[in-house]
């Protein structure tokens, strides 16, 4: 097949991995020479504290990727192309720099991504080269799975249904990169230049070594294989944090160092064999298809100031807590201050290491809105600094679950119980403990509520309530009443519904 480009470049964002990715592969498809380039953008970055784990994470599986395509091409040379600065300005000086005559990326519907790439396709227009952009992070996006009315997917069953009647071996195959790696060409002298430091970029180093994160390419890798080994298990284990029920790879699905295609096929694979785990844990992969398509055809539910409104508009009408006494209440759940042991360990969780478990993620987005009162978008904007696998799509559409203001959302007089939630997904307290060691000496049935314990049994832990361990910032009966007053606004708005 004749090329129509002599030379291209491969611009990788959230897809860190040399195979089984669309850009590369139309890429080296509809080139005879192609570059890889990554931008260290910085109006991403400027607006990011000095250590941030994301920033790490990218920079060690760079250096992963580096080696992936260098391997791939068979030469040292044919390396990645680092560089550092706005990438509306960058990318198209390195791409008149080696020459190319297009540019090929993977989409990205985030609003400010889209704000990034309309300007850099204008920029690259303008000095004749043209931007090539394909599906890679979702199996179906956008429109690719509408209502029999023509509409997209508001309800998650339907569309799980739709998902399901649609695939096939097309949908979950792999791209060959494989075949077309001759194309890859060596980086001129100028570029052959190591993956950037941290500091070179003005970044810290984190407590990411000190973690049990695999990184990169290879711990994406390393994960899978574990995970199949208890992926049959997976509908049992999931909800309880203190077991190692979860993949662990969504941050790897967020840079994309792993295949969503890989991780579907497998979980599609066992499915198909009578796996109840592979069948929870695929319908937790459609799920991050569903909020993509959400925040595609729907983009009132975020902005590209990472602030939106409720997919349900309705709901903006809640008074939610503001003032001194909204931000001490946010201020104690953000720091585990809330007096109870489940949010606080989950908090905690969150501040040590960038990761919370889903489960957990439920119980405390809950807990801010329906006990505290506090606004959703707050809490998704500190989960968006805090998390390693922070992405928009499932955020915002995890919040306003929690809110009852989203797609197919918790219904809004539902109101997790901290505690019941507590004694039912941490029975024994051992999540609790490992993140609120002070709380030890205290019998069972006190550990998850610890403001019930009898006095004999504080004094028995050397605990002083206020002291070593906060008394709850509100009770949760109460709170539920003053949500349920609160949500009175919205109580008679229609339920959604989507054509089958």
């Amino acid at each position: 097949m004749e090329k129509p480009y002599p030379a291209g470049l491969c611009w990788l964002r959230r897809d860190l991995r040399a195979r089984d990715n669309a850009a590369l592969y139309h890429a080296l498809r509809s080139c005879r020479q192609v570059h890889c380039v990554f931008v260290f953008d910085t109006a991403i970055l400027d607006g990011l504290p000095r250590q941030d784990r994301r920033v790490e994470f990218i920079r060690e599986s760079l250096v992963q990727l580096d080696q992936a395509l260098r391997e791939l091409g068979g030469d040292p040379a044919c390396g990645l192309i680092v560089v550092h600065g706005v990438a509306v300005d960058v990318l198209p000086a390195v791409a008149g720099q080696l020459g190319v005559h297009a540019v090929f990326a993977n989409h990205d519907d985030e609003p400010a991504a889209l704000a990034r790439d309309a300007a850099v396709r204008n920029a690259l227009a303008d000095v004749g080269i043209a931007l090539h952009d394909s599906k890679d992070q979702a199996v179906f996006e956008r429109d690719e799975l509408l209502t029999q009315a023509g509409r997209p997917y508001a309800v998650f069953t339907p569309y799980k249904n739709a998902w399901l009647a649609k695939i096939d071996r097309f949908y979950l195959g792999s791209y060959p990169v494989e075949r077309h790696a001759e194309a890859l060409a060596p980086r001129p002298e100028e570029f052959r230049r190591e993956v950037p430091a941290l500091s070179e970029i003005g970044f810290d180093k984190t407590n990411l070594s000190r973690l049990p994160i695999p990184l990169g390419l290879e711990g994406g890798r390393r994960l899978l294989s574990d995970f199949l080994l208890r992926m049959d298990r997976y509908r049992d284990t999931r909800d309880f944090p203190a077991l190692d029920g979860s993949s662990g790879l969504s941050v790897h699905l967020r840079f994309g160092t792993i295949s969503i295609r890989e991780l579907a096929r497998e979980a599609h694979a066992r499915m198909q064999a009578g796996s109840e785990g592979a069948a929870t844990w695929l319908s937790e992969l459609v799920w991050r298809d569903f909020y993509f398509q959400v925040l595609a055809n729907f983009p009132h539910v975020s902005d590209a100031a990472g602030d939106g409104h409720s997919f349900r508009r309705e709901y903006d009408a809640i008074q939610w807590q503001r003032g001194a006494r909204g931000q001490a209440l946010f201020q104690a759940w953000c720091e585990g201050r809330t007096g109870y042991p489940l949010v606080d360990a989950a908090m905690a969780q969150l501040n040590r290491t960038g990761f919370m478990h889903n489960r957990l993620r439920m119980v405390t987005a809950s807990f801010l809105c329906k006990d505290l009162g506090v606004d959703w978008r707050w809490g998704e904007r500190y989960f968006a600094r805090q998390l390693n696998d922070y992405d928009l799509a499932a955020n915002n559409g995890g919040w306003q679950w929690a809110a009852s203001s989203g797609c197919d959302a918790q219904p809004w007089f539902r109101i997790f119980n901290p505690v019941t939630q507590s004694r039912k997904f941490d029975p024994d307290g051992r999540f609790i403990l490992r993140y609120l060691p002070q709380l030890a000496g205290l019998p069972p049935q006190a550990l998850h509520a610890p403001w019930t314990a009898r006095p004999a049994d504080l004094q028995a832990a050397g605990l002083v309530l206020g002291r070593d361990y906060p008394s709850p910032v509100v009770d949760h009966e109460t709170a539920r009443q003053e949500t349920l007053r609160r949500y009175a606004v919205v109580k008679k708005a229609a339920p959604l519904r989507d054509a089958a």
